[in-house]
């Protein structure tokens, strides 16, 4: 057995402008274009414009994987998912317990930790180390889409829904929630429950709290300061099915009902195909309803930190966990490619940064930021020591929102899902996609979904153009050995562990 991490000394206090609250939010598929502060000409996110307008924009934000398991393994740990082995679906999995992880970290120095959401990094089940209460949150409310084909179902969550579906639960998400580990049930529509548990989490504001009215999760006595938070909403929205709304919002939206999956009407994959764009009738409209929705709840809990006296002090995060998916109905224009592929579309995200005071707001940045920098980003605004030893990929990003510029972010930016591969440079991009691998196929008929074959080098730093035809390898054969070399040399590191 690999020996534990070292565990970083604690360091209590109460947050303050030095040492934030934390609110982490992540989505699911959520494309690049689909923003109201694009230029949307359909996806309405006025809290998420709102969240915009108080930080930072990254333009150039990106996730470690183009699918969710790997980019989420990456994400929490703050380093390459490829130094434990987890390239995609096959073989993506949650770090080895050697390595601390974000809230274990933020946890020892002092910070109460909640996780409600989707749970998806690998084949993880209940009791394991990938479920948040077995590696650092207090408390939670989770969903193992692991189990589940990736998905959790929007509207049912229970042993009673689980034995109506049948056969048809896994794959459609219908299952248990687990409450700190405990399995409960939800009959509420998911997105709105979430982000009120995280409410309830992040707790009824300082004045409250030291007077000892907090809520229960708050964790303080009525003398004691209160503890600054990390809160990690995991929506698992905007992911497919997106048809799976309440039926208020349904008629709302004057949206007919589609119905999940019958095993006894067709094969599987025959309805998944009528299921995805472009076969399924009003695809784009269910999908934008819970966007809004998911939007609408960002905006409540802005409100409940504005209400508590909290925003100030709090750092806010929003970013997807990959590209949008277009099967889904999902837009990453003016982008190419999609969820699944190694195209800017299938790794480049909506990636805002929002600390009233500290980050410069109404900002756009150039620099390449990854999703791997917000563990050192928040171990460095905790004054949260890191484990001697610990190799992050993750860097600091408080030079990238610091200087707009497209210098400020990582040199060079690297993918690898085993079949595909990607270099990014702030101007250059090379990206390799073997037309053997079975993969490919597999995307293609399953997802209408094409990753490319061969290898391109394009100046991607002056045009999102990624094709065929823009291909500058001949051109400029000194950076294809350049980015070669560089990816190599990053591969062989990541084989060391």
């Amino acid at each position: 057995m690999a020996p534990a991490a070292p565990v970083p000394v604690p360091v209590p206090g109460p947050a303050t402008p030095e040492r934030p609250d934390i609110l982490l939010i992540v989505s699911d598929d959520h494309g690049y274009a689909d923003l109201s502060l694009r230029g949307s000409p359909d996806a309405r996110t006025p809290h998420l414009d709102r969240l915009a307008a108080s930080g930072t924009v990254f333009e150039n934000g990106y996730v470690s994987a183009p699918i969710c398991s790997p980019s989420r393994a990456g994400l929490i740990a703050g380093a390459h998912q490829q130094r434990w082995g987890a390239h995609w679906f096959d073989t993506s999995a949650f770090p080895p317990a050697s390595r601390l992880v974000l809230p274990e970290i933020l946890g020892a120095a002092g910070y109460r930790t909640g996780y409600f959401g989707k749970v998806h990094y690998g084949p993880e089940g209940p009791g394991d180390r990938a479920c948040p209460d077995r590696h650092g949150f207090d408390r939670s409310l989770y969903g193992l889409a692991g189990q589940s084909f990736g998905r959790l179902h929007y509207l049912h969550h229970s042993s009673e829904a689980v034995a109506e579906y049948g056969e048809a639960a896994a794959v459609h998400g219908v299952q248990p929630l687990y409450e700190d580990g405990r399995e409960t049930s939800c009959a509420r529509h998911l997105t709105p429950e979430l982000a009120q548990r995280a409410m309830d989490f992040m707790g009824a504001g300082a004045d409250a709290d030291d007077a000892g009215a907090g809520d229960a999760g708050a964790g303080e006595g009525a003398a004691g300061p209160r503890q600054p938070f990390f809160c990690m909403v995991a929506f698992n929205a905007v992911h497919n099915f997106a048809w799976q709304l309440p039926q208020d919002e349904l008629e709302a939206r004057s949206l007919p009902a589609h119905d999940d999956f019958d095993p006894e009407a067709a094969r599987y994959l025959d309805w998944y195909d009528g299921a995805i764009s472009p076969h399924l009738e009003h695809g784009r409209a269910y999908y934008l309803a819970q966007l809004e929705i998911m939007d609408r709840e960002i905006g409540r809990m802005l409100d409940h930190l504005e209400a508590t006296g909290r925003r100030e002090s709090t750092l806010v995060v929003y970013l997807t966990d990959n590209g949008g998916s277009t099967c889904n109905y999902g837009s990453n224009l003016p982008l190419e490619g999609t969820k699944y592929s190694l195209f800017e579309g299938g790794i480049r995200v909506p990636y805002i940064v929002s600390w009233p005071g500290t980050v410069p707001a109404g900002r756009t940045a150039q620099g390449l930021v990854s999703s791997l920098d917000l563990l050192p980003t928040f171990a460095a605004a905790a004054g949260a020591p890191l484990p001697e030893g610990l190799v992050l990929d993750g860097r600091d990003l408080r030079p990238a929102w610091e200087d707009p510029g497209p210098e400020a972010g990582h040199p060079a930016l690297f993918f690898d899902t085993g079949f595909q591969s990607a270099v990014r440079t702030p101007r250059w991009k090379l990206r390799r996609v073997d037309p053997d691998a079975p993969q490919r196929a597999h995307l293609l008929e399953v997802e209408h979904t094409d990753i490319g074959a061969g290898t391109t080098l394009v100046p991607i730093g002056e045009s999102c153009d990624e094709s065929a035809a823009a291909d500058a390898s001949a051109r400029h054969p000194e950076v294809l050995a350049e980015l070669t070399a560089l990816h190599e040399a990053w591969r062989a590191e990541m084989a060391a562990g």
